[in-house]
């Protein structure tokens, strides 16, 4: 799971943040999959870390993420509402809604993104992508902002083929993975994802039962633009990946400002066939 990389732009926000109830009883995930993700809903809050310079001066929200077990693929929901103040004391509204599509052979993929800043949208992007085959090249058809084919290098993944990718090298004890990204979340292809593996912790109690008997990764990613080529980040955040792909204790950095995202309510999913 990562937030999509447009937010680096400046951030965004739209529509209502999915909920994610923390069920009173643990709900069935389902047969295992091969890919070892977990269908589930989380809903995280979102406070101030840090600030660089004097024009954010507070920030809050919240980021609800859902992915669903659709037999043939994932289906994920992420939402995220947040509310910035500048350093004269307005508060800005920012959204983004961002839904998608992925076959689990990682070769198929639609996307839906949406972006406001108080009631205005600020940018919107819809299409579907594909890849010949598994570390091949494809294309991505964009019919929204404009319609427009764009080429997928060799070697692209989709996003939940990324999460795989990554919690896989950190299993094995990897430190640096690099892969080309396509997540749609723009209208300028694949951006580049840089990966350090900070640690592959044994299992440790905490809160969800469901995570306390699984190993965890602690990475830190950024995300580079490639159209043009750029030598410093568009977007960066750490994370704690369990190995089923839930994550939490993110720190995304925007930019002007950093903020953690802690997980509050968590909830397996069924599978739905």
């Amino acid at each position: 799971m990562r937030l999509p990389a447009a937010l680096a732009a400046l951030l965004i926000i739209a529509v209502p943040t999915a909920r994610a109830a923390n069920a009173p009883a643990p709900v069935p995930a389902g047969p295992p999959n091969e890919s070892g993700l977990l269908a589930h809903k989380a809903l995280y809050t979102l406070t101030l870390a840090s600030t660089q310079g004097n024009d954010v001066v507070g920030a809050r929200g919240t980021m609800g993420y859902e992915v669903t077990d659709a037999c043939d693929g994932w289906v994920v929901r992420q939402q995220l509402r947040m509310t910035v103040t500048n350093s004269d004391g307005q508060d800005i509204q920012m959204a983004s809604d961002y839904a998608t599509w992925e076959s689990k052979d990682g070769l198929r993929f639609r996307y839906h993104m949406k972006q406001m800043t108080d009631t205005a949208v600020t940018s919107q992007t819809d299409g579907e992508a594909s890849l010949q085959k598994s570390g091949g090249p494809g294309e991505a058809h964009y019919v929204t902002p404009r319609n427009n084919v764009v080429p997928l290098p060799a070697g692209t993944v989709f996003p939940m083929a990324h999460t795989v990718a990554l919690i896989n090298a950190a299993r094995e004890h990897k430190h640096f993975l690099s892969l080309p990204l396509f997540d749609g979340t723009d209208d300028s292809g694949v951006q580049d994802s840089f990966i350090v593996v900070l640690d592959w912790k044994t299992p440790t109690a905490n809160k969800w039962p469901t995570l306390s008997s699984l190993p965890s990764t602690k990475v830190h990613i950024s995300f580079f633009d490639r159209q043009p080529a750029a030598t410093t980040p568009s977007y960066e955040v750490t994370m704690r990946y369990w190995e089923n792909g839930v994550a939490d204790n993110m720190k995304m950095n925007f930019g002007d400002f950093m903020m953690n995202a802690q997980l509050k309510e968590f909830a397996p999913q069924p599978r739905h066939c």
